[in-house]
């Protein structure tokens, strides 16, 4: 491509007919036609072989076209067809040089290309200059009458008129005035168009729908220069503003936007050279339809690659983006905007059409990043509505007023959330995430109102168990006629209560009635379990509760003082007393009585254990022959169903024979302990005997009166015996009965007898030393005196035989007495 003269020439068609499309794709960005739009002329010369065409477009535009140099001889100087930029000339101009017709080099047959390209120029071009002789005016060949006729020809079958003029440049004109050629001209014009068949359509159209025919005469160049420039530079300012109205072409219809002129001459020599019809309209459509294409392509990759949407893109994939969808639609409306001014000038069909594609495309593109945003809001929204709605229970506010407000207000600022992200360019429907959100919120509403439920019920179910477990456990443990009454009592007034605070609660909730009533039944079933669960757990521990109050009972009188087995006391009754409350607080574990219905298990217990010669003797008079059947032989109790049922007939039976054996100890421990009070009460001998040893005793009697000698050694004998009675605690040891009591006083005997001899010597010396000198004493104070020291000495051997029995060595006071 030629850059001289800032003319940006370039070989458009070579001599052969090949397109040089990289040429002309350069020489637009060189001249940047692209940006001009509709705003440009296309003129095209034609004509005779060495007429001067060159010569005169180089003159008229300011083109570097190559001239023929008349001194090397006439010869072919342009081959094809040649484009460049007029120099200095707005709008912007091109200019195309074709190669001359009627030329030797391609010979008289050879008159395909200048068909081809004469037809090329009219299809393309807005002015055709015809450069002809003027002597040639009125000849056939020489003034291109069969061309033109060809090409008018072929112009019919054109599916519009296109409306080119068609400048005639007579050259080298002679002394005849132009007003007279330019009439011979013109009717050579209508001669040939009305000649040329024409389609139906066309049969009544005139010259002047398909052309303007202007013609203008010139001097000639090599005989009168000065005066050919200055008609070159009259001419040169008719193609200033040439597409205005009222300009050489001023009237022309169907133009290809600039952007598209390429790939418009590209289809267009391609068709003519295939020698197809040309229908300029389908070409128009054709050449809009690609140009809007690749207009749509570039815009979309330039979206693509925006900054600023790749930014957004990036940033929306993590976060919310605050105004994300007046940001987005700002560039959407950049990048349609772009198209549109590259596009305007195209078909409007074809442009709008390509127009909606890109904008699909587009919203396409960026659709996600919008279901991102969506995403966002939606957390968003529902993070927020989560903080305000634990913030207003916390507040204390209802809960169902809380949990409408707070849906009602945030689903508000989702939709103007939404609203902010919604892209004008898109009519995009927010209604699936907002039904999303819908459901988000009414699921965390539930979630919470079952986590408050739960925990309401908890705390009541808590306070419950506070208010009846223990007190059913200690009526439990309290046996008595009355007892499930109480109980039943205590469980209607707690749960009453808890009902009425636990409904107080629910109002709030605002929930239908239904579920409130089976929260409260829920409630009341919990309250009931309660107390059953208790009553299982105590009826699990029965045989204790029995045995405790067996003992309880048998082992303490009626100030609840330990009993005191002496022997005055009925045992049997009292077992039978002990038995019969142990049975009672079976009878009362072995059911769950919880209505007011009566049962026989305290009845059917009593007779089967209790009395059970009774049960049998009225059994066997029912039928004197039938065998007595066993009442507990039974896994359930009469009136009393199965569920209810704490301790089965045979599981009683089982507990009492167990508890029998179990207390039978008892009984014989203080069977024994009484035996053994009544025989150590029983010491002394039988009246007769008693009578036996005074009357055989007298003559004794009366030694012991005669000699008082005898009676000091009885006394002091009585003593001894006394304290070994008492040391050895005889009574105590045959409380527990003969044998027992007769081995433990005879490993006790013989210590004690050491004990009292030690006793007495030291007490003897004790007395000889510290009163040596002293006369003898009289008969009646040594006895007095004796006795007193016998029965000091007999207290103090007692207590030190005591202390060492217990395992503690000390010495008494009662020892170291002095008798005065």
């Amino acid at each position: 491509m030629d850059k001289s003269n800032s003319c940006c020439l370039t070989h458009l068609i070579d001599e052969d007919g090949n397109f040089n499309v990289v040429g002309i794709d350069n020489f637009m960005k060189e001249v940047k036609l692209a940006e001009c739009g509709l705003s440009y002329a296309v003129v095209a010369i034609m004509g005779p072989q060495s007429s001067g065409k060159s010569t005169l477009l180089n003159h008229l535009f300011g083109t570097n076209f190559r001239e023929m140099d008349a001194f090397m001889g006439r010869s072919q100087t342009t081959k094809g067809i040649w484009l460049a930029k007029c120099v200095g000339i707005e709008p912007c101009t091109l200019v195309m040089d074709l190669e001359g017709t009627d030329g030797r080099e391609r010979g008289e047959d050879d008159t395909a290309f200048e068909k081809q390209s004469a037809l090329f120029a009219l299809a393309v071009s807005d002015i055709v200059l015809i450069n002809m002789w003027c002597h040639d005016i009125g000849r056939e060949q020489a003034a291109n009458k069969p061309l033109l006729k060809t090409v008018f020809q072929v112009m019919m079958r054109l599916f519009s008129p296109r409306k080119t003029t068609l400048l005639f440049v007579i050259r080298d004109k002679t002394r005849t005035p132009l007003e007279n050629l330019e009439p011979v001209l013109r009717e050579d014009i209508q001669k040939i168009w009305d000649s040329v068949p024409k389609p139906q359509a066309h049969k009544e159209t005139l010259l002047s729908e398909f052309f303007n025919v202007e013609v203008v005469a010139l001097s000639s160049f090599e005989e009168k220069e000065d005066q050919f420039k200055e008609q070159v530079a009259s001419l040169r300012h008719r193609f200033f503003h040439s597409i205005a109205p009222g300009g050489l072409a001023g009237d022309r219809r169907g133009v290809v936007p600039a952007s598209g002129f390429s790939f418009s001459a590209e289809q267009m020599w391609k068709v003519i050279k295939e020698n197809k019809d040309l229908d300029l309209p389908a070409h128009k459509v054709m050449v809009a339809t690609v140009r809007c294409e690749e207009i749509a392509n570039e815009k979309f990759s330039s979206f693509m690659s925006n900054e600023e949407w790749c930014q957004l893109e990036e940033t929306v994939q993590s976060q919310s983006v605050p105004g994300f969808g007046r940001k987005l639609t700002s560039i959407l409306d950049v990048c349609l905007s772009e198209y549109d001014a590259e596009a305007t000038y195209f078909d409007e069909g074809v442009r709008s059409s390509k127009r909606k594609q890109l904008e699909e495309k587009l919203l396409q593109l960026v659709q996600p990043a919008y279901q991102f945003m969506l995403g966002h809001i939606r957390s968003e929204t529902l993070e927020k509505f989560k903080e305000a709605f634990d913030s207003a229970l916390n507040e204390g506010k209802r809960f169902a007023v809380a949990a409408r407000d707070c849906s009602k207000f945030f689903v508000s600022q989702f939709d103007k959330a939404a609203a902010d992200a919604d892209i004008d360019q898109a009519n995009w429907d927010s209604s699936k995430v907002r039904d999303k959100i819908h459901r988000d919120i009414d699921a965390h509403i539930s979630t919470v109102r079952a986590a408050k439920l739960s925990e309401l019920t908890t705390i009541f179910e808590k306070k419950l168990n506070v208010a009846i477990s223990e007190p059913v456990e200690a009526l439990l443990d309290g046996a008595s006629d009355d007892t499930w009454s109480a109980i039943r009592k205590l469980l209607q007034r707690e749960t009453g209560k808890a009902i009425n605070c636990f409904s107080s609660a629910l109002v709030g909730f605002e929930m239908d009635e239904v579920t409130k009533e089976n929260l409260v039944s829920s409630l009341e079933e919990y309250a009931t379990g309660l107390v059953e669960a208790k009553a299982k757990e105590e009826a699990g521990r029965v045989l204790i509760r029995m045995k405790d109050r067996f003992s309880t009972l048998f082992g303490q009188d009626t100030d609840s003082m330990p009993r005191v087995w002496t022997g005055k006391e009925d045992i049997r009754a009292i077992t039978k007393t002990a038995r019969s409350a142990s049975l009672k607080l079976l009878s009362i574990m072995a059911a769950i009585r919880l209505t007011d219905d009566a049962d026989t298990v305290e009845n059917t217990l009593s007779l089967a254990l209790l009395e059970p010669n009774t049960g049998a003797s009225k059994s066997g008079a029912s039928s004197n022959k039938s065998v007595s059947v066993d009442p507990l032989a039974s896994s359930t109790w009469e009136k009393v169903p199965s569920s209810k049922t704490l301790l089965t007939p045979v599981q009683c039976k089982s507990l009492w024979r167990q508890f029998k054996i179990e207390t039978e100890y008892t009984v014989t421990q203080a069977i024994s302990a009484q035996e053994a009070s009544r025989r150590s009460n029983n010491w002394l001998p039988p009246p007769w005997a008693i009578i036996a040893l005074v009357v055989l005793g007298f003559n004794e009697f009366m030694t012991l009166l005669r000699n008082p000698l005898y009676l000091g050694v009885v006394f002091v004998v009585y003593l001894l015996i006394k304290a070994l009675w008492m040391q050895l605690d005889i009574a105590g040891e045959f409380r527990n009965g003969v044998l027992p009591g007769i081995l433990s006083i005879s490993t006790k005997f013989l210590p004690t007898i050491r004990n009292l001899l030690r006793k007495l010597a030291e007490e003897g010396q004790g007395r000889g030393s510290s009163d040596p000198q002293c006369n003898p004493p009289r008969q009646s104070n040594i006895l007095q005196s004796g006795a007193n020291n016998y029965t000091n000495l007999s207290l103090s051997v007692s207590s030190e035989v005591t202390s060492s029995e217990n395992g503690t060595e000390y010495s008494s006071s009662s020892v170291n007495h002095k008798t005065k």
